[in-house]
């Protein structure tokens, strides 16, 4: 068996440390949106004490943070490199972008992997700046004083130009998703006849969901 900085720095290794990460990034992005649905309430109690008990984690939350960053990270790295390689041996654009079917699964979003991937990274650090390094506005629920992180939401989801952005980021997240997902099997040596279309099913499912649920969530509030 090879060393392991030679397995990592390897092609295999790389598009195994491109679907570890990416599949643990799909369950913080789930995990996220299922936080976020408290939105949809009038009352901001609830999303806010949500907010609040993360906080409270103290040092747990920042070595969950760091876990984050460090998988961020490694899935950005390992995915450029995996591009260039493939770019390099395929240097030729493809002339007509067309759907290819089982089982290659080539379509738009598995071409497009790179540049929906550079939006959301983007769309990722402008989103912490804003909301985890925004206002800090504070509100008493139960008679704790604690974040009112609701109360910031709700004003910059009153911007259209934000909204908008949103909206598109969060639809080549589905792009994203919707290759991803079932590419990251793949890269993790998992390929069945009988399960791995399925699987390809299930992150497409998966992909419309998530795009769905964060993209109504801003439109809900600016039209509310």
């Amino acid at each position: 068996m090879p060393p392991l900085g030679s397995f990592v720095g390897s092609s295999i290794g790389k598009k195994f440390l491109m679907g570890l990460t990416g599949l643990l990034l799909v369950g913080f992005v789930v995990m996220h949106l299922l936080g976020n649905i408290l939105l949809f309430n009038d009352n901001p109690d609830p999303f806010n004490k949500y907010s609040h008990t993360l906080i409270n984690l103290g040092a747990l939350l920042y070595v969950v943070e760091a876990g984050l960053v460090l998988f961020f990270i490694i899935h950005i790295f390992t995915g450029v490199s995996v591009w260039r390689t493939n770019k390099k041996a395929r240097p030729e654009r493809y002339k007509v972008l067309k759907s290819a079917g089982y089982p290659s699964r080539q379509n738009v979003s598995s071409r497009s992997m790179i540049y929906t991937g550079g939006v959301l990274g983007v769309f990722i650090v402008l989103h912490i700046i804003t909301f985890k390094y925004g206002p800090y506005y504070t509100t008493m629920v139960d008679g704790v004083e604690m974040r009112d992180l609701y109360r910031l939401v709700q004003e910059v989801f009153q911007s259209p130009l934000y909204v908008g952005w949103y909206v598109f980021a969060m639809i080549f997240l589905g792009f994203h998703l919707r290759h991803g997902f079932w590419s990251a099997f793949q890269s993790l040596a998992f390929y069945h006849p009988k399960y791995t279309p399925v699987i390809y099913g299930i992150g497409y499912t998966l992909a419309v969901v998530l795009a769905t649920g964060y993209v109504a969530i801003p439109v809900w509030i600016f039209l509310k």
